[in-house]
């Protein structure tokens, strides 16, 4: 829960353990030393609530230009009635320019009316949240859930994405990668023998190993092992048992030594070579003979590493923020191209990590799946959550990506970059219409052409105003995500 890693730890008298884990296997004896409030998953909460409380909204731009608009617009329309007024009176322009229906006064109340219809900042309050609709709608339809016009107008300002490990740009779930056979053996029988000695153990390792040898006896939905006799399961070490009048020992190092089991130099040296690429080595035993040493690891995402080259593309810096160890977190990162990692982080220091990216000036988003991503998701400008992640993250998340795919952390990127385009253009549309419509509307072609804007003119101006700036937003429903998604080259994992 707190790493955010599926495989287990061991541990030794003396050694802490966090409340709300699982105990695989035996006995544990705990004293509890940190209750309620100060117990781990409440520091975390803790966490998510004073990072939710110190995130200012973000103040909207058609309501600061609204707060000095909507007086400046009363003033004009008061001043173009008084110039206008005042010019009849004293007989500033001919009488002939008076219309037979009406007097100086009507005349000028009537282009200070206008001037105050066709400046109706319907437009101008349209612009955003109708854009921010469709966005959010064409989102959804693409498997972006995004929560809000604020975490849309945040997006298309992201300069760093900071990713977790386990379960982001992995799989988050151990499979076997690579089988090394020491002696000449039939691989479909080797694997017969130990899957019946690992069927029995919790370990996520071993489940790995019998989903994997599933692939040998592809007749059978749900094949049945041979029977393991004296089955022995020792804690951070490995399994033991005798199948088919077999012993079989499959575990660590460490397992063979202590069973006094030679290992050989070319076993040692794929060990290395093994530990090299970030996997776990499993050594096999078969009657006291090392016969087979199985690669274990979390494979990447299908696409993970094209993604990464697509932000980069995109002036977005990648950042590797994981609980795992050095070793399989400097490897990951080289695999996918991201040249800054912090491993054996806790929940607390990927938080801390997000400011700091925060105070040297950048807009940070934060892609995780776990309780312990929550803090961080909360912490950035953007949290964005794997959809097949925890209750937790999902809730302290800006953005969902449902499907679970890592492209759409792009897709979420790009949609807001468009999005806010259209706003920007409907701004450009609702501000430059009326300054092109409010001198008319004052009667500033009426001198010289005798062109004057009736009220009901201006009023159907101004609604043909807010009528394109609507269209403009919904033209967002076509969207499409970036051309370089969909000649992204989704391998699959290959075992």
């Amino acid at each position: 829960m707190i790493t955010g890693e599926s495989r287990p730890v061991a541990k030794r008298k003396g050694d802490i353990v966090i409340g709300g884990t699982v105990n695989e296997n035996g006995v544990l004896h705990i004293k509890a030393t940190r209750v309620g409030s100060e117990s781990a998953l409440s520091q975390i909460v803790r966490l998510v609530e004073s990072a939710q409380m110190a995130k200012a909204p973000v103040q909207k731009f058609a309501d600061r230009i609204s707060k000095f608009f909507v007086p400046l617009v009363i003033i004009l329309s008061f001043s173009t009635w008084l110039a206008w007024f005042l010019a009849g009176k004293f007989h500033g322009y001919p009488k002939s320019w008076i219309p037979s229906s009406m007097d100086s006064f009507q005349l000028a109340l009537q282009f200070g009316i206008s001037v105050m219809v066709i400046a109706c900042p319907c437009a101008l309050g349209l612009a955003t949240p109708t854009a921010v609709m469709v966005g959010t709608g064409v989102g959804a339809s693409q498997g972006v859930l995004i929560k809000g016009g604020q975490a849309l107008e945040s997006t298309h300002k992201v300069n760093c994405i900071v990713f977790d490990k386990t379960g982001t740009l992995t799989i988050g779930k151990p499979v076997v990668v690579n089988t090394r056979l020491l002696k000449n053996m039939v691989l479909r029988e080797f694997y017969e023998l130990v899957a019946a000695a690992e069927v029995n153990s919790e370990h996520p390792l071993a489940k790995a190993v019998v989903e994997y040898a599933k692939k040998f006896r592809e007749d059978e939905e749900n094949p049945v092992w041979p029977e393991a006799l004296d089955f022995e399961s020792i804690i951070g070490h490995g399994v033991m048992a005798v199948v088919r009048n077999k012993e079989v020992l499959v575990g660590n190092k460490g397992l063979m030594l202590a069973q006094n089991i030679n290992i050989p130099l070319d076993a040692e040296e794929i060990l290395s070579e093994t530990e090299g690429l970030a996997q776990t080595g499993v050594l096999v035993s078969i009657d006291r003979e090392l016969v087979g040493i199985l690669a274990i690891s979390d494979p990447l995402k299908p696409g993970a590493r094209e993604v990464i080259s697509i932000l980069k593309s995109m002036k977005v810096k990648s950042i590797l923020v994981t609980g795992d160890n050095w070793g399989t977190a400097n490897s990951i990162a080289k695999e996918v191209g991201i040249e800054t990692v912090i491993a054996e982080a806790k929940p607390e220091n990927k938080a801390e990590k997000v400011k700091e990216l925060q105070a040297e000036g950048n807009v940070v988003a934060m892609v995780g799946d776990g309780i312990n991503d929550s803090p961080a998701l909360v912490a950035a400008d953007v949290g964005m959550a794997i959809g097949a992640g925890t209750d937790i993250a999902i809730e302290a998340a800006d953005i969902v990506l449902m499907k679970s795919n890592l492209e759409d952390v792009i897709t979420a990127i790009d949609l807001s970059r468009k999005t806010f385009f259209r706003i920007r253009l409907n701004y450009l549309w609702a501000l430059g219409y009326n300054i092109l419509g409010i001198p008319i509307a004052a009667g500033a072609l009426f001198p010289s052409t005798g062109f004057r804007l009736p009220p009901w003119i201006a009023g159907a101006a101004m609604a043909a105003s807010s009528v394109s700036v609507v269209c403009c937003s919904l033209l967002l429903k076509y969207y499409k995500r970036p051309k370089k998604l969909d000649t992204l080259e989704i391998i699959g994992i290959t075992v």
